[in-house]
């Protein structure tokens, strides 16, 4: 039987998918539990790896051909996956997956976390109306009652945005609300708005080379039972530029990682504050290989220092 490790090397070889189902790359992990993390204001329990549709997925939604796209959530479910983390703000990504997802039959499966970002970014103030029309057309793109999550993006005239988020929560359309950002610049204006403001969510930037979020972002979540998911867990693409030409080595295997993409997600998994890990990919064979970081065994403290130091001297 064809490995893992086997089956994205060809896979990533060829540009394409390969015929056979990616379930045949689990056999050997079939017996591994499936890591879970519990949302702290409602209980609900969700997989620690989840799907983004920035980047890639969002350059393939502007396309003419999804069809890679409905694999990659094929994928995503076919391994326990099903949070997914959407924007108005990534181009047809919303639109196109709520589609496709729909056409899969998983409308309700699917936990569903996009975002309102009428304001942008650079303290500029939200149309109320202009907000509230595109908080309707994604509550109506997305079909499932109530939204599980949606979010203030980039902490965009967090008062007026939060607010219609919070309004619409207890009406009950929305099960969870927060708010989001990826730029150093407003990390301490996320700390102060959660310290003010009852937050279900937080949506930040983490990987193993960003660790900015353990200082005090991640411990103040823990602190006031907030959710986490993570953005960017690779770096975007800055990770694997660094381990190019370089091999995952010997001892991940003790913490199941098989590849890079699981070495760096269950660093970022580790982490108590984390709750859901959303990198975004339109390719099927690296959705399976990153459902296989939300397997088996997370890293200890001692172990994620060594992996720190092991990145760090691969220069």
């Amino acid at each position: 039987m064809i490995s893992r490790r086997d089956y994205l090397k060809l896979a990533l070889a060829s540009g394409t998918v390969l015929s056979f189902k990616p379930s045949l790359l689990w056999a050997g992990d079939q017996n591994l539990p499936l890591i879970t993390r519990i949302i702290p204001s409602s209980g609900q329990a969700l997989p620690a790896v989840g799907l983004g549709s920035s980047a890639t997925f969002a350059s393939v939604a502007r396309s003419e051909d999804t069809n890679a796209l409905r694999e990659v959530f094929k994928a995503l479910f076919e391994h326990q996956g099903r949070v997914f983390d959407t924007a108005p703000g990534y181009g047809a990504s919303e639109e196109v997956a709520s589609a496709l997802v729909r056409e899969l039959g998983q409308q309700e499966t699917v936990f569903w976390a996009t975002k309102l970002n009428v304001a942008g970014r650079g303290g500029g103030r939200a149309d109320p109306a202009a907000a509230r029309r595109q908080l309707e057309t994604s509550i109506e793109r997305i079909g499932k009652k109530p939204v599980d999550l949606i979010q203030v993006h980039n902490l965009g005239d967090v008062p007026t945005q939060l607010g219609l988020l919070k309004e619409a929560q207890s009406a009950g359309r929305i099960r969870h609300v927060g708010v989001t950002t990826t730029f150093p610049s407003q990390y301490a204006e996320l700390e102060q708005i959660m310290r003010r403001e009852t937050l279900d969510f937080i949506g930040v930037d983490y990987a193993i080379d960003n660790r900015t979020m353990e200082e005090r972002i991640l411990p103040l979540a823990q602190d006031r039972s907030i959710a986490v998911l993570v953005y960017a867990p690779f770096g975007r693409t800055r990770l694997w530029e660094r381990v190019r030409g370089h091999q995952v080595p010997d001892w991940a295997a003790e913490f199941d990682a098989h590849s890079w993409g699981q070495f760096f997600l269950k660093f970022v998994l580790a982490h108590p504050a984390v709750t859901t890990a959303t990198p975004a990919t339109s390719r099927p064979h690296h959705m399976v290989d990153n459902m296989g970081a939300a397997l088996g065994q997370l890293p200890d403290a001692a172990m994620r220092q060594r992996m720190i130091e092991h990145l760090n001297n691969l220069g």
